[in-house]
């Protein structure tokens, strides 16, 4: 048995933050906190910083030039590693709406490579449709978008090696009843979205088992005072998970306090929605099969300028929410890292700094800036 000890001014702990004291290490794992340790302890001294647990991102489409859809095994781990620069110590590789076909090969790859990556740990898969509503779209593909098929959803499970853990749909589908039901058996979450769907529809999925509601404000159904519609459902249904995406281009700083004030950090899960350009330089780029320009801080389709994923890096949007007054840092990294978690049902492998899980977490300085990232008690990255 290996044991070391983290020495931080601050600690934050999934229901409390600590100043001072210790966090053991022991063979990769996280141990107990403790005020005082042995004489002559191994001690990993970061006085003057903060630990918390590493980012969870459970929607995320690609970083660092790789996308989940090019369904190749390398680009998904060329993913997982650069991650580590943003915080991301967990993600979900997230799918678009596509063929059969080509969501069984994105499937079927980041399986293959599946608990050998060395960056950012998979913890499952998220399909992000294709199960969807035209009227709202976003930058994903009509011709893709069908009724749920429990059969096209079983061959894509086989495929990703049973990896699927969460799956997007619009509530107005037919057959949407009955597939959350079955979801629910399977032990996949669903998370509502890219819809139009009426408060009556959008309440009868979650009661079903839906859970989550994809990218609150963007793809969805607004509220009015006649019909609450998506966002209106949002706000007003309990127990459900609502995604940010917090880069202050797909919605106002205002309209995010509104939300957490709605549903309380602990129902709030920040995302960063990004496809591949998030590291890389401003140009062309694809998501999917569509051309993207990116300029000014977004991803936009070329053909009518809509928002077309993010390049949002987990800890600026962390440091976003602070920064805009919404949230003390410590519930800014708690709906950056155990809030997704929990959202998911993956809480009980990542999103925290609790003795027993593996010890992936990040060190920050007193500004929130990333300052290392560490994967089961090793430095990986350092800014």
């Amino acid at each position: 048995m290996t044991s070391k000890f983290i020495k931080a001014d601050t600690f934050y702990f999934a229901d409390e933050t600590k100043s001072g004291g210790y966090l053991a290490l022991v063979d990769g794992r996280f141990g107990e906190w403790q005020s005082d340790i042995p004489e002559g302890a191994e001690v990993l001294d970061y006085t003057g910083y903060a630990i918390a647990p590493g980012l969870v991102d459970t929607h995320i489409h690609g970083y660092g030039g790789a996308d989940v859809m090019d369904a190749d095994p390398e680009g998904v781990l060329h993913m997982s590693e650069a991650l580590l620069s943003t915080g991301v110590t967990s993600f979900l590789p997230t799918t678009l709406t596509s063929s059969f076909e080509q969501l069984e090969k994105a499937s079927a790859a980041i399986a293959s490579v599946a608990g050998s990556e060395k960056g950012a740990k998979i913890q499952g898969i998220y399909f992000e449709g294709p199960y969807f509503t035209e009227e709202y779209k976003g930058a994903q593909n009509p011709i893709y978008m069908s009724n749920p098929n429990l059969a096209d959803f079983d061959a894509w499970q086989k495929a990703a090696n049973g990896l699927i853990k969460k799956i997007a749909l619009a509530p107005e589908r037919k057959g949407v009843a009955e597939f959350v039901t079955a979801m629910k058996e399977r032990g996949v979450t669903v998370a509502l979205g890219h819809s139009n769907a009426t408060y009556a529809q959008a309440k009868a999925a979650v009661e079903s088992g839906a859970s989550v509601w994809v990218h609150v404000y963007n793809g969805m159904r607004g509220l009015t005072h006649r019909e609450l519609g998506m966002v209106g459902s949002a706000y007003h249904i309990p127990n459900t998970y609502a995604e940010w995406i917090c880069d202050g281009h797909h919605s106002v700083p205002e309209a995010g306090d509104i939300l957490m004030k709605q549903k309380g950090y602990d129902h709030v899960a920040l995302i960063t929605d990004c496809m591949r350009a998030g590291g890389c330089p401003d140009g062309d780029y694809m998501l999917g099969e569509f051309p993207v320009i990116v300029e000014n801080g977004t991803a936009r389709l070329k053909s009518n300028g809509s928002l077309a994923g993010s390049i949002l890096k987990l800890k600026d949007g962390l440091k976003n929410v602070v920064k805009w007054g919404l949230a003390t840092p410590a519930d800014a990294i708690k709906m950056a890292s155990l809030v997704p978690a929990k959202s998911v049902n993956i809480d009980n492998v990542c999103g925290q700094l609790t003795a027993g899980y593996a010890a992936d977490f990040i060190v920050l300085d007193k500004e929130l800036n990333l300052v290392a990232t560490y994967i089961d008690g090793e430095k990986r990255f350092e800014a």
